[in-house]
């Protein structure tokens, strides 16, 4: 993104009152690899590639604010490879992880990390530092940096099924492990500012597994948690929180947490979030992401934007999907998208 995005990004972000709503979509490796025809480990692997694969990105689409920025990832391979977990690399498809903590009792067996070297952390690092200082020539800044949250990183290495039963059957031990994947996710987010340097105002935490759990579990294993990552950063920076499951049990506790931006999923209705949250978060959201952005008419697309944008009465709201961009959402539905915002800005 460049800098004036950022500053509107942040302006939305903290509910400034805006003449204009801007638009912003979180882009990765799931969408860009199909969108461009290449191939996913060519994009992974070639520096080259990735470079120009972003670059034709922001051209493509210069007013579009892209989340969080030129992201350095490889798929959802950093945090659990840091614990010892197995990554499987695919030609046409994000890498798959493979649970590695069979028994929580063996846990201090992957307790013991380094960010700056331990798995494909080490990798990120060092091509945020190749890479830098060609986005910034570009005009551009990387002012967030991203780390999945501490329910999903632990689900990683123990499995979601697990992990939902360990919260009930073995809550101590459950605790431990998500304290573990929370000092993990705080290390990765400061490794990154460190790498990247100057102009890292935000933090980026995408945690859908929390989205899997009632109110009280959110309040004991979830929200503690979320806040101790948020705690961790300076108090003005922005704060953004992505959970594309379902957010009604923790809706009304997430503004305590300290992240000021959500993105979130298409299962509940912006009128009903904003019924909850108030005025204490910006939204991100929430145009369908599969069943509207990929596999709708741009017609369709263009009237679920507009609801969406009707409903927030121009307030408080970053225009986006409710989530990432999916695999195989055309350019003509993210014009679609466009042109609604266009014509609601004019309004």
């Amino acid at each position: 993104m460049r800098p004036e995005q950022w500053e509107a990004f942040k302006r939305a972000a903290r509910m400034e009152k805006m003449d204009q709503i801007p638009l912003a979509l979180i882009i990765d490796s799931p969408w860009i690899p199909g969108h461009l025809g290449i191939n996913h480990m060519d994009y992974y692997l070639d520096p080259e590639l990735w470079f120009q694969s972003n670059l034709k990105i922001h051209q493509e689409f210069p007013d579009i604010i892209f989340v969080p920025s030129w992201w350095m990832e490889y798929g959802m391979a950093a945090e659990p490879s840091a614990l010892g977990a197995k990554i499987r690399f695919w030609e046409d498809n994000t890498p798959s992880e493979v649970e590695n903590l069979h028994r929580l009792e063996d846990m201090d067996l992957i307790s013991k990390y380094d960010v700056e070297s331990d798995g494909f952390m080490a990798l990120t690092l060092h091509r945020i530092k190749m890479q830098k200082q060609r986005v910034f020539d570009q005009g551009h800044v990387m002012p967030i940096v991203t780390a999945r949250g501490p329910l999903c990183t632990a689900g990683f290495v123990r499995g979601t099924t697990n992990l939902m039963m360990d919260l009930m059957v073995n809550p101590d031990l459950a605790h431990k492990l998500l304290d573990l994947t929370t000092n993990l996710v705080i290390d990765w987010l400061k490794a990154q500012t460190v790498a990247i340097g100057d102009g890292v105002e935000g933090i980026f935490v995408l945690d859908d597994i929390v989205g899997f759990v009632g109110e009280e579990d959110y309040k004991q294993f979830a929200h503690p948690y979320l806040k101790r990552i948020c705690d961790a950063f300076p108090k003005d920076w922005i704060k953004i929180y992505h959970n594309d499951a379902d957010v009604n049990a923790c809706l009304h506790h997430l503004p305590d947490t300290g992240f000021n931006v959500l993105n979130w999923g298409k299962q509940t209705d912006i009128t009903d979030v904003k019924k909850s949250i108030g005025d204490r978060m910006c939204l991100m959201g929430n145009v369908n992401p599969l069943e509207i952005g990929v596999q709708g008419s741009p017609d369709a697309v263009y009237k679920a934007t507009m609801e969406v944008l009707e409903k927030s009465q121009g307030e408080g709201i970053i225009l986006s999907l409710g989530g990432g961009v999916s695999p195989g959402m055309p350019k003509v539905n993210i014009l679609a998208m466009q042109k609604a915002l266009n014509e609601f800005n004019k309004t």
